[in-house]
């Protein structure tokens, strides 16, 4: 019989499984960097390959938790190690910004490329926003790189404004909002800023609103002028259309009435587009001695459209300066001028307030010696006019 005692039963060293969704996933950034380093490597050196596999892979992998481990990959080839070293016992990608050929394409792609990955916090997204700011008011990258902003999940989900707000105060502080509307109308988005925002939000009352509670109202404004402009350039667009139809000119008045209540443009930056419009209706004549011929017959052909749209004396003036800018610019019409504000004195579109307003102080310097010169007979003639009717006024009193 054995003396040995029985071992009770312990629960000591035992171990039992648990629920997965009890489990806390571990930390592992060198997992994470041998996944993306792999999945880059078969991926190879196409662009569109890599945007794709980075996308796909973004639904298993956590991209917020390791959103550091992904740019240190992008941008260096793999994980930096302090001192800004790469390590030499892991594997390397050599698709990163510091392998790629250096010139601004292949630049704007990498750039394009890391604006699309939604990974970084929120924090992290505002300082890359700050730096592209400062990069862009200092010249270094081209506002091109802006495109990535339109991706349709960033704008869908809010990530695209919020980019855009930080990013446009930093470079504003560091220019100003000429050098952001100047660099911007260089690679055409100086039209696009709306695009910020998904359809249904995609109006000038919310991007205004959005930028100006930001702090931003410069940019609200700017953003509301370019909407303005390429209103009144369809607006020419569709008047030249018509007048280039023969539509009739109470159809084309009753259109273009309805344009500027939608667009809420004034009366003087109407007739300025329809002036423009008619002008750009017709092929002229090479020849200056029949060019004042053809525009005599043109703009008494329009007077009734004209007339519409000049209800206020600043609309005449705005008229008057319209005609001397467009006689001054266009060399063939400079001998044109004195025939042209006479026809539309004769038409009722210009008053003799505003003929004699704009002779004697509202002129703009272009071709004033020119101009004055030929207006001149006329503009004492409006004058004994107007004293001839002061004396019978008097007489009959």
């Amino acid at each position: 019989m054995s003396n040995q005692k029985q071992q009770k039963p312990t629960l000591t060293g035992q171990r039992f499984k648990t629920r997965k969704r009890d489990e806390k996933e571990r930390f592992d950034p060198t997992l994470f960097q041998e996944s993306i380093v792999q999945g880059l490597n078969q991926s190879g050196s196409d662009l569109e390959a890599v945007a794709k596999f980075l996308d796909s892979t973004g639904g298993k992998l956590d991209y917020r938790r390791y959103a550091e481990t992904l740019f240190d990959i992008l941008v260096a080839g793999g994980m930096l190690a302090p001192g800004g070293t790469l390590s030499d016992d892991m594997t390397r990608t050599e698709f990163c910004l510091f392998t790629a050929p250096e010139d601004l394409e292949t630049m704007q792609a990498y750039a394009q490329l890391l604006l699309f990955l939604k990974g970084f916090t929120e924090s992290e997204r505002n300082k890359l926003a700050m730096l592209t700011g400062i990069l862009l008011a200092n010249g270094n990258i081209s506002a091109s790189i802006l495109n990535s902003l339109y991706n349709e999940n960033l704008v869908k989900e809010g990530v695209s404004a919020a980019f855009a707000v930080k990013l446009f105060k930093s470079w504003i502080h560091e220019k100003d909002i000429n050098s952001v509307a100047g660099s911007l109308r260089k690679v055409g988005m100086d039209n696009r800023l709306m695009e910020l925002f998904p359809a249904n939000k995609r109006s000038c009352e919310h991007f205004s609103k959005y930028f100006t509670d930001a702090g931003l109202k410069e940019l609200s404004d700017f953003a509301r002028n370019q909407q303005s402009i390429g209103a009144r350039k369809e607006l020419q667009k569709e008047l030249q259309e018509q007048m280039a139809r023969g539509d009739p000119q109470k159809e084309i008045i009753a259109f273009t009435k309805e344009e500027m209540k939608k667009a809420n443009l004034s009366e003087q930056a109407m007739i300025n587009i329809i002036w423009t419009s008619v002008m750009s209706s017709v092929e002229w004549n090479k020849k200056e001695e029949l060019v004042c011929e053809q525009a005599i017959k043109l703009l008494k052909q329009y007077s009734l459209l004209l007339k519409a749209f000049t209800s206020q004396g600043l609309s005449e003036l705005s008229l008057l300066l319209k005609i001397q800018e467009y006689c001054y610019d266009n060399i063939h019409f400079m001998k044109a001028f004195q025939k042209i504000v006479v026809l539309l004195y004769k038409a009722d579109v210009l008053s003799e307030e505003a003929i004699l307003k704009w002779y004697n102080d509202a002129h703009v310097t272009k071709g004033k010696s020119v101009f004055l010169e030929q207006m001149k007979k006329f503009v004492e003639w409006l004058k004994s006019a107007e004293e001839e009717s002061e004396s019978e006024e008097e007489e009959t009193d």
